[in-house]
């Protein structure tokens, strides 16, 4: 029953809002057939009063008035109390039909107004009509009590009624507020986690493009180099170039699938991520270009997650492959630590001695003093942080450059980037753990 009676007020309120001065006006109309009506009530046995056109007027003339309640509600109450009080001190009998105008006056004065507003011109109305009910000559049969408590009850109906349309009506105001609000931070969560899938898919494409291209960019020089002066050892730097080609695009082609993945239990599956196992192929192909690397191992190895075993690799590559773009070093060594919870790798090279004019990649020519425009560094750093790890690279003391990380075995919550952290600072934890990069070889 309540449900049913809900839908038909949503559905006059929807009238109402869409064609208001034609409800005004019914409304009105009908009040005032009420009040006249009203007007020519009487108790049994007494005798109507003789003005029976001037209730008629008062009654138009405070209906009248409720055409102006949207905009005027105070005067509208003023307006109708003053004519009812008016009718009643004629001798007019109060009665509900009667109270009519003043009752819809009180009724919009609540759904429109403030509680103090409401509670001021209720309670003065109220006061004004229950003292003219009391002293007016029509009701001389009835007793005092039943005089005041019926038109008490009676003019407080509206004002509950209203008050209780007001709160309904912030209520749906909220609910809707709440729900729009939801809307607007579930599409700027949904466009947070596509820029951030951007920037992930980013990172991998940029660590799969420019390792290998790099790589095949020193092969395809060095091959050229010794075309004349060493046909053996060009022909084996071409079959690495030839591996290092058939490497990249097998790794594209498994990012790009991740794209392309869909639910279907019967798709093909993708190769899996590259992990620390793959590290001997990557120092293959780094000696395939003239550069020497040298793993190192401490601690007892401990089974990685996918996430960190993927980050550890690219970290690596990602360093390796700027030793070999950027360092005029033949040699680099690469630190692969157990510490407790936290994984450390030290990547090194044993290029030049760096002074002021060294940049961020461990190159020393003055007219390559720029620091690298680059994104090798940004990119291990944000993959150290998205599963809680650290990440320092800058020049070492001793001359070259150092890349370090701590990464958590297990993945944590990502850490907030340090706010003034340089890249050419190096962590002093985990330097503090490494030992001389010409240790024992794994």
């Amino acid at each position: 029953m309540s449900t049913s009676l809900e839908r038909y007020t949503d559905r006059f309120e929807q009238y109402a809002d869409r064609y208001p001065r034609i409800v005004d006006v019914v409304l009105v109309l009908a009040l005032m057939g009420c009040a006249t009506l009203g007007s020519n009530l009487t108790l049994p046995g007494a005798d109507p009063p003789d003005q029976d056109g001037t209730a008629i007027v008062l009654m138009g003339v405070s209906c009248l008035a409720l055409l102006k309640y949207r905009t005027h509600p105070r005067t509208a109450v003023v307006v109708t109390a003053v004519c009812t009080v008016i009718a009643i001190s004629l001798g007019y009998l109060l009665t509900p039909l009667l109270l009519g105008p003043v009752m819809a006056a009180l009724y919009w004065l609540a759904t429109l107004t403030d509680r103090k507003t409401t509670r001021v011109f209720g309670v003065t109305t109220m006061a004004a009509l229950m003292v003219a009910a009391a002293i007016s000559d029509s009701m001389d049969r009835v007793s005092l009590v039943l005089r005041t408590v019926g038109p008490f009850f009676w003019l407080l109906l509206p004002l509950a009624a209203g008050n209780m349309t007001r709160l309904r009506r912030a209520y749906l105001a909220s609910v809707q507020a709440r729900a729009e609000h939801a809307e607007r931070t579930r599409e700027e969560e949904a466009r947070l986690r596509v820029t951030e899938e951007r920037m992930r898919i980013a990172r991998e494409l940029h660590d799969v493009v420019a390792h290998h291209m790099a790589l095949a960019n020193a092969q395809a020089g060095t091959a050229a180099h010794l075309a004349l002066s060493n046909p053996q050892q060009t022909k084996k730097i071409l079959t690495d170039l030839t591996g290092t080609t058939s490497s990249a695009l097998r790794e594209l082609k498994a990012t790009l699938g991740l794209l392309r993945q869909n639910d279907d239990p019967a798709a093909a599956s993708l190769e899996p991520s590259p992990g620390l196992a793959r590290l001997p192929e990557l120092v293959s192909a780094c000696a395939s270009v003239g550069l020497t690397v040298t793993v190192t191992t401490a601690g007892e190895p401990r089974p990685l997650s996918p996430g960190v075993d993927l980050t550890a690799f690219r970290i690596v590559q990602e360093a390796l492959t700027n030793v070999t773009k950027h360092a005029a070093a033949d040699a680099a060594h690469v630190r692969i630590a157990y510490a407790g919870s936290r994984l450390l790798i030290t990547v090194s090279n044993d290029g030049p001695d760096t002074t002021d004019t060294t940049d961020t990649m461990g190159r020393t020519d003055a007219a390559e003093a720029v620091p690298s425009r680059g994104f090798g560094v940004m990119g291990m750093r944000e993959r150290a942080h998205t599963i809680g790890g650290e990440l320092r690279a800058g020049p070492r003391p001793e001359g070259g450059f150092e890349v370090t990380t701590a990464l958590p075995l297990q993945p944590s919550a990502p850490q907030a980037a340090p706010h003034a952290a340089p890249e050419t600072a190096p962590q002093a934890a985990v330097a503090a753990t490494d030992v001389p990069a010409g240790g024992e070889e794994s």
